[in-house]
């Protein structure tokens, strides 16, 4: 632009005093949720909206998690009511009634309104981050937060110290490897957790199983979405996100008990 003179040394000041303002702030928060999918999402909106200081970590640069790749790829999401009452209502997007009790949703739209609804309650995403290790503390026995680093440094194989953030509430939105439930499991075994992996499709029971088993793990670490499946050993239930939904309301609702009642 004619007339303004930008110093190269500003724009480094000006993005280093920022981003570290930013993770100085959100260094201690009360809900840290791993991963930035539908249920991940959907948890953050409800618990930033309650008034909780929530901040979403996510592996990848995007959001999204499965739902860009639903239905092989396609462009159309399924849910069944009254999750799409859910997602007119609370988000604003748009559904198509297909009969048989299923609705469809734009996987684009989908990703863009649960981010944009997120964030609008006041929820913070952390893009491009490793969830490495979690913190515990063992009297008594609880998830107290996280440790990571940089998404980079983990693909580029390179050791390197994580930097930590405290949290109340943990929750492991990761999918289907429950990443965070695992690494408790794997270096703190005397909390007796057992990732037990998911089952076969079985979309009958598999929508009500995992919004029924969302929730606690151990104080401090809940789980969400296919996370439960695979903590609990639940079947998948492939291309429909009907419980994607209602288990991150609900774990919402499980955590914003928790908390506040604590208070």
């Amino acid at each position: 632009m004619a007339g303004i003179s930008i110093r190269e040394a500003s724009i480094t000041r000006a993005i280093v005093n920022s981003a570290l303002k930013l993770l100085s702030e959100y260094s201690s928060v009360d809900v840290a949720i791993v991963g930035a999918g539908p249920s991940g999402m959907t948890a953050a909106y409800y618990l930033a909206k309650a008034g909780l200081k929530t901040l979403v970590l996510e592996r990848r640069f995007s959001f999204g998690g499965g739902i860009g790749g639903a239905a092989s790829h396609l462009p159309s999401i399924i849910v069944e009511h009254p999750v799409s009452e859910i997602l007119s209502k609370d988000f604003g997007i748009k559904i198509m009634d297909m009969g048989d009790g299923l609705f469809t949703v734009d996987p684009a739209e989908m990703i863009a309104k649960l981010a944009v609804k997120a964030i609008d309650a006041g929820a913070k995403f952390l893009l491009g981050v490793h969830v490495d290790d979690v913190i515990y503390r063992d009297n008594p026995p609880r998830i107290t937060g996280l440790a990571l680093y940089w998404a980079t440094i983990q693909m580029a194989g390179v050791h390197t110290d994580p930097f930590f953030i405290e949290s109340n509430a943990v929750v492991d939105a990761t999918g289907h490897d429950a990443e965070v439930a695992a690494v408790a499991s794997r270096k703190i075994p005397e909390l007796g957790i057992v990732v037990r992996g998911e089952k076969s499709a079985y979309v009958g029971v598999a929508e009500d199983l995992v919004v029924k088993y969302t929730g606690k793990v151990i104080d401090g670490l809940y789980v969400t979405g296919m996370a439960v499946a695979a903590v609990h050993g639940l079947p998948r239930m492939g291309p429909i996100f009907g419980s994607m939904i209602m288990s991150g309301k609900r774990v919402a609702e499980i955590i914003i008990e928790d908390l506040k009642g604590n208070h």
